[in-house]
């Protein structure tokens, strides 16, 4: 009967002993791996923004879709523009002369490191695409392009995408946006940080 007691007590132990370490490791487990998607997703946003930026910079809009941004990246020149001293009136700051140059859109993409053909696709997703969108609207009785690119968190977060992970992290929501700009207003920011 001893010898029965001491199983049962042995077995009950493991199984406390598990559950202690299940309850402390699990909320271990998904935080690193949330850190580790959304720092992921976090710098494809930052190339998109880029990319968008540099796509303003050529056609003086905001692209409206991936097919048009990586088309115009990849075919277009990017304008420079030197402010040199007017020669016929030397220290003059008044005078000066503007000259453009334009350098290729892919040369600047590519030393950037930035994959167009791949720009639209959410990391760690089952071939989720990022929802790009842009417009016009009046700020302080000026037309300018809005830019807003979004993605929800359950497209990047797999098995993680559950609410019941909500106890972890106060902050987490699965059905929650990430992403950056804004149609409401002329910004560029991230709601990630």
């Amino acid at each position: 009967m001893r010898i029965i007691l001491n199983l049962v007590l042995i077995a009950l132990i493991a199984a406390l002993a598990y559950l202690l370490y299940s309850g402390i490791a699990e909320p271990i487990k998904f935080k690193a791996e949330k850190d580790k998607r959304q720092e992921a997703v976090v710098a494809q946003l930052e190339d998109i923004r880029t990319s968008q930026e540099l796509y303003r910079d050529i056609t003086g809009k905001f692209a409206n879709g991936f097919d048009s941004l990586t088309y115009v990246l990849k075919t277009d020149s990017i304008p420079f523009r030197q402010v040199l001293e007017d020669p016929e009136f030397p220290g003059d700051p008044d005078k000066f002369i503007v000259n453009t140059i334009y350098s290729s859109a892919i040369d600047s993409i590519n030393a950037m490191g930035i994959d167009l053909d791949g720009l639209a696709n959410v990391p760690y997703s089952n071939g989720a695409k990022f929802s790009i969108t842009s417009d016009t609207m009046t700020y302080q009785k000026t037309k300018v392009w809005v830019t807003e690119t979004m993605t929800q968190w359950s497209e990047f977060m797999g098995s993680y995408a559950s609410t019941s992970y909500m106890k972890y992290d106060d902050t987490y929501n699965p059905a929650n946006m990430i992403g950056f700009g804004s149609l409401n207003s002329p910004n560029l920011e991230g709601n990630w940080k």
